[in-house]
């Protein structure tokens, strides 16, 4: 079927259905529900540990005829699957939207974003995947990279497209297969879009195998011996878990886990594009991004007026179904996390944090809101929110910004808005962060940048651009003589 009239985000195509290669029928079906509307969106297959085993024994036979393929050929694919991601962008932002309870521009940011990886993971197979090394006269000696096998995948909810294809994708261009375990919340946005561009690119049959399911099902896929390293991206809990069974069967593991990122805003800087950008870091998606700006680090001198001006802009923020109109914040994902999302709100203030706006919901819908006053201690300054909440943290020195900052076991993303750009870069270098940005907020990610954080955040390791054949290959040293030599044996 030629590209153009492959028609994507066609619920009918994956209905009661699990992804082998085929659409194939599964035993048991998972609901999905549109979180804006509360209404079912469609329904899909549910995998158990039986479709785990399976999957991992096809993808196995499946990989080594990969891995054989020619470069090109193997690039060919995932340029037409880019080509045509690109082609349908709109149909497939939309069914996105409304399935991770997302803006109509938020969707379109990660249809946007996967073409980028796709087209990424086009020019990796011929790219140079070795070294030549030193070695002795008469002895050619030489380091490749090599896929490890079966790749296992487990995505989350918020950023289900980009935050599956940054690892499927790569994994797949330099010769594994891979098995997706998708957020069951968003089995479309996180694992079914990129079966179906990826299928109707001519993917090989048996390379991609996408099971939404319950933890269960990642537990299988974490334990199969047929899968050497599993990449999740999901909370930090729930990443000490996985972290733990996979050392257990001696598992290669990249974990990209939570944050408590703070933005620091020095008295020097422009209040206006400082509110704007605390404004977006903490309530873009509902705040329900590993780099959100959970903590905001104001100078004292500025700090009443940036949060009066930060609490006049959260109120005008409207929230509500992005499908019906032209909203900045939609809901929250499920009521499990609404009421996390409250309780840290609620408790924080009963603690002594002042409410400046917001704190209120309708249903789902959690308004965008402003906590002043906040100090260690506070649930609001430990803990990852995960909800369209800004939590105000006056400091008088940078010393003091320097130890609020790093107070906190995670890693992830920091911002520093100052007009002295040297003044700023010697602030970062004293932060403990995987990511820093100077003159912006914490959510930043252009998806060819390695992307990771330590201690709570992840366990060191990075994914994007660079990091991607470190992640998803290992080494092989190969020396080559004309003939074998005599030894004194």
């Amino acid at each position: 079927m030629p590209l153009s009239t492959t028609p994507l985000a066609q619920a009918e195509t994956w209905r009661d259905k699990l992804f082998d290669g085929d659409w194939i029928d599964a035993p048991d079906s998972l609901e999905v529900i549109e979180p804006a509307s509360g209404q079912p969106l469609h329904r899909v297959g549910k995998a158990g540990p039986e479709a785990v085993t399976r999957a991992v024994t096809r993808a196995r036979d499946a990989q080594r005829d990969w891995a054989a393929t020619p470069p090109r050929e193997r690039a060919a694919v995932f340029h037409r699957a880019a080509a045509l991601l690109q082609e349908q962008a709109d149909t497939v932002a939309r069914l996105i939207a409304r399935e991770t309870g997302g803006i109509l521009a938020k969707g379109r940011h990660e249809v946007n974003e996967a073409v980028v990886l796709l087209q990424r993971a086009a020019a990796m197979p011929l790219e140079a995947c070795g070294q030549v090394l030193p070695s002795a006269p008469g002895r050619l000696s030489l380091a490749r990279r090599l896929p490890l096998g079966v790749i296992g995948v487990i995505s989350p909810f918020n950023f289900p497209l980009v935050l599956s294809l940054r690892s499927v994708a790569p994994a797949l261009a330099v010769g594994n297969a891979v098995v997706l375990k998708p957020d069951p919340r968003t089995p479309f946005a996180g694992g079914f879009a990129i079966a179906e561009v990826l299928h109707a690119a001519g993917l090989p049959k048996g390379l991609l195998h996408v099971l939404p399911g319950g933890a269960d099902a990642g537990q299988a896929l974490v334990e199969a011996p047929g899968v050497p390293m599993i990449a999740f991206t999901g909370s930090t809990p729930a990443g000490r878990r996985i972290g733990e069974l996979a050392g257990k069967h001696l598992k290669k593991v990249s974990l990209e886990l939570g944050g408590k990122n703070a933005l620091i805003v020095c008295e020097d800087a422009d209040l206006d594009l400082a509110v704007s950008a605390i404004a977006f870091g903490a309530y873009f998606h509902q705040g329900q991004i590993c780099m959100a700006t959970g903590r905001v680090l104001v100078h004292r001198s500025i700090a009443d007026e940036l949060t009066r001006r930060l609490a006049d802009k959260a109120r005008q923020l409207p929230v509500g179904d992005p499908a019906a109109g032209e909203v900045a914040l939609g809901p929250i994902i499920d009521d499990t996390q609404l009421q996390h999302v409250k309780s840290i709100v609620d408790d924080s203030v009963a603690a002594g944090a002042a409410l400046e706006a917001g704190g209120t919901h309708d249903g789902l819908f959690y308004a965008a809101t402003v906590l002043s006053n906040v100090t260690p201690g506070m649930r609001a300054f430990e803990e990852e929110v995960f909800g369209p909440v800004a939590n105000i943290i006056a400091f008088d020195d940078d010393d003091e910004a320097v130890d609020r900052v790093n107070d906190t076991d995670y890693g992830l993303s920091a911002g520093i808005i100052s007009a002295s750009v040297g003044r700023a870069m010697a602030l970062g270098e004293r932060l403990h962060t995987g990511l820093l940005h100077i003159n912006d907020q914490t959510v930043a990610d252009e998806v060819i940048n390695p992307f990771g954080g330590t201690g709570a955040s992840g366990n060191g390791t990075s994914v994007g651009g660079p990091a991607d054949w470190e992640q998803y290959t290992h080494w092989q040293w190969v020396t080559i003589k004309d003939a074998p030599p005599p030894y004194p044996f």
